[in-house]
């Protein structure tokens, strides 16, 4: 493969970018500065562009830890979308394995893999997602059995599978689910005739945000992929 298309399959940079540096003489191969762009690339040759190689293309798997305001969704015209964020990773075909509302908070999994973001979201693996949440009113003892045995959301035909609720305070709960339906924990609770005004999910699977930063993102462990 050409250098200026390697550099433009391998980063975000297009192929007229690719080329500037290329001539700029920011671009190494095997630790040696090369100017031309058309120089042709064996499999074992390692290309560095300001003092960082490239790697070749392989799965992508991210955690980020997403704010209030920015919406999960690939694109959009108007909004702050969560790959807006991915300072090196937009060149690559990525998707959220499990969305958040836009004024939900924490944990969100972006992935290219396919059937492993499946595994993620499939209640059939019974991947667990743990959520803080607050209400507006106080959270009632009863509600640790409902959600336990499972609560029949409008517009289901089935109850939701069970759900521990750990209550923390009058106005605040843990709550651990293995599905993901839509807007899942806002209406259990709206079945109980009670409100979430605040929800932040703070881990899925064997993946915790620990001190990741607001808006921050960071890339899988190996052991973190192989865990779904």
């Amino acid at each position: 493969m050409r250098l200026d298309k390697y550099l433009a399959t391998h980063s975000d940079a297009s192929r007229t970018l690719a080329k500037m540096a290329i001539k700029s003489g920011r671009v190494e191969v095997n630790g040696e500065v090369v100017k031309d762009q058309g120089r042709k690339l064996k499999a074992e040759d390692k290309v560095w562009v300001n003092g960082r190689e490239l790697a070749e293309s392989s799965e992508v798997y991210l955690v980020m830890n997403k704010q209030a305001g920015i919406i999960c969704a690939t694109q959009d015209e108007e909004q702050d979308t969560v790959l807006d964020f991915l300072d090196g990773y937009t060149h690559r075909e990525l998707h959220i394995a499990g969305r958040l509302d836009k004024d939900t908070t924490g944990l969100v999994l972006i992935t290219s893999d396919g059937q492993w973001s499946h595994r993620v979201t499939s209640p059939n693996y019974k991947c667990e997602k743990i959520y803080l949440l607050e209400t507006i009113l106080p959270i009632q003892e009863t509600y640790v059995t409902e959600f336990t045995n499972g609560i029949l959301l409008r517009d289901e035909v089935k109850p939701t599978k069970p759900a521990k609720l750990e209550i923390t305070g009058e106005n605040t709960a843990r709550l651990t689910l293995t599905e993901g339906k839509y807007h899942q924990v806002k209406r259990m609770f709206g079945a109980m005739g009670n409100r979430v005004t605040k929800l932040h999910r703070e881990s899925v699977g064997g993946v915790s945000l620990g001190d990741l930063a607001k808006a921050g993102f960071r890339e899988l462990t190996e052991e973190e992929v192989k865990s779904f």
